[in-house]
């Protein structure tokens, strides 16, 4: 019997749900969140029951498909994927309450917030939804940021909206909402708390003094693999439960979350379903964002170039898969200190095994996606503690030299490349420039590049011939040869 007509487990929701209250709010109603933070409080419900229920709240497109998830009574499935062992479903139960612009208004969005039995809001909005700078501050140039500022009642961006709740809480007597950011940003509890007091000073500067003295900004680190759904994901999740799920979700087994105890007022406990409550997320952050993050991007960028649909495909050339272990224990681990009591070799070949998981297709294109929002924390951070020290790293300067190809908007083969990312028609090449001007020219329109980095005449050069190399020989063949030299 094959792996696809086996038994498979599903779990339902065993607890109460008309005892659940909308205590935590979510901003980005995405598939990461469906596998990730709404888990963790139905694995919790499971086990200890309670009424700390999600309300859910996309502020942008998807108005259709919440009604459609509201019509399902918020029941949806979650199906772990494993080459290995085979697939389980969950059939997750903490979501039930949604907003949305379309549906209720955007001062209906902001009423959501407000409410005053919300103890949480929570954001997976990725990178580009805090709208910062490339130096970390919020960008008050931005279109959405004025947007707001001119029209305060209204917001439509995530940081408008949060500053417009508080405003509407303060304004009732109530205490803010604890604010739980769980995108990839690096040290993302200080990177939302500044972007949000920086909006709020703009537009009262009480307000911004009230929740920078009772607010809290917990900093968060989330881990699990969780590719965009697919037909054969649907259809696998219909074989499953035996019917059709439009707002299931495939994902790795693997999932972890390390969140800082910091809140305004109650929390959920969420450790009963194995999160981890830490005085400093720092050190795990960093860990994930260099041993897996970094990696991910370069397998991505490599990958797409060499023609390589998945990340499972691409890890299935041995050349790719010794270049990641390599760029994992040779570069990334030596620019930031471990948390304690974590082996990285260790880790690192968990990642491996995770990143084989021929089970979830994972699509390189889909995580190339906003690399000029990505790669300073993946790899420019990593690379300028390597410079600085007078260390060679050649993986993280491949790595870099294929995401400026890969934005350049043309494959190996002469064919445009799709690319999703808020600089993209700033960092289009023209097919005129030589390795050394190109790499130049998007050092100093992206501004990306740290300014030791920047400023390296030594580095460009090195980049340079970086991406001269793979322009020449190809991906495959550029990987094979540090890959090779990593051996030595």
């Amino acid at each position: 019997m094959s792996d696809e007509n086996k038994e498979v487990l599903v779990t339902r929701p065993r607890y109460d749900r008309a005892a659940l209250r909308s205590r935590i709010v979510h901003l980005g109603f995405g598939a990461f969140h469906r596998a990730h933070q709404a888990v963790y409080t139905d694995v919790m419900l499971n086990a200890i029951g309670g009424d700390w229920g999600h309300r859910v709240v996309k502020l942008k497109s998807g108005a259709e498909a919440l009604q459609r998830l509201a019509e399902n009574a918020y029941l949806y499935t979650v199906l772990k994927r494993d080459s290995r062992q085979g697939d389980q479903a969950r059939i997750v139960g903490s979501v039930i309450d949604h907003r949305h612009p379309e549906t209720h208004g955007r001062e209906g969005v902001v009423a959501g917030l407000a409410d005053a039995g919300v103890e949480i809001v929570s954001l997976t909005v990725t990178e580009k939804g805090y709208m910062l700078t490339p130096g970390g501050r919020l960008d008050l140039d931005h279109p959405e940021v004025k947007a707001d500022l001119a029209d305060q009642g209204r917001p439509g961006s995530a940081i408008g909206v949060l500053v417009a709740a508080l405003a509407e809480r303060r304004r009732q007597g109530l205490k803010p909402f604890t604010i739980l950011c769980c995108d990839n940003l690096p040290d993302n509890g200080a990177r939302t708390r500044d972007a949000v007091l920086a909006f709020a000073g703009e537009r009262d500067a009480d307000l911004a003094a009230w929740i920078e003295g009772e607010g809290r900004f917990p900093s968060t680190m989330v881990d699990r693999i969780v590719p965009a759904t697919t037909p054969e994901t649907e259809a696998r999740i219909f074989d499953v439960i035996g019917r059709p799920d439009p707002d299931g979700v495939a994902c790795e087994p693997f999932r972890q979350w390390v969140i800082e105890d910091d809140f305004v007022g109650e929390r959920p406990a969420w450790d009963v379903a194995g999160a981890t409550f830490t005085r400093d997320v720092a050190p795990f952050e960093m860990m994930k964002l260099r041993m897996l993050n970094g990696p991910h991007s370069f397998l991505a960028y490599l990958g797409y170039l060499g023609g390589f649909e998945t990340i499972a495909d691409t890890m299935a050339d041995l050349n790719y898969a010794a270049a990641a272990r390599a760029l994992m224990l040779g570069e990334q681990a030596a620019s930031f200190a471990a948390p304690e009591g974590i082996d990285l070799t260790a880790y690192a070949d968990e990642l491996i095994a995770r990143f084989t998981n021929r089970a979830i297709r994972h699509r390189t294109w889909q995580i190339a996606m906003d690399g000029s929002q990505k790669l300073p924390q993946r790899m420019l951070s990593s690379l300028q503690w390597h410079v600085e020290h007078g260390r060679p790293a050649p993986l993280l300067t491949l790595g870099v030299a294929a995401w400026i190809r890969y934005v350049g908007g043309i494959d190996e083969r002469g064919q445009a490349i799709d690319v999703r990312d808020p600089m993209a028609a700033r960092l289009k090449a023209d097919g005129s420039e030589t390795p050394v001007e190109r790499v130049r020219a998007v050092v100093e329109t992206s501004g990306i590049f740290p300014p030791r980095l920047a400023g390296d005449g030594a580095f460009l050069d090195t980049l340079s011939q970086a991406l001269g190399g793979l322009i020449q020989d190809g991906a495959v063949r550029s990987v094979a040869k540090v890959a090779g030299e990593s051996k030595r």
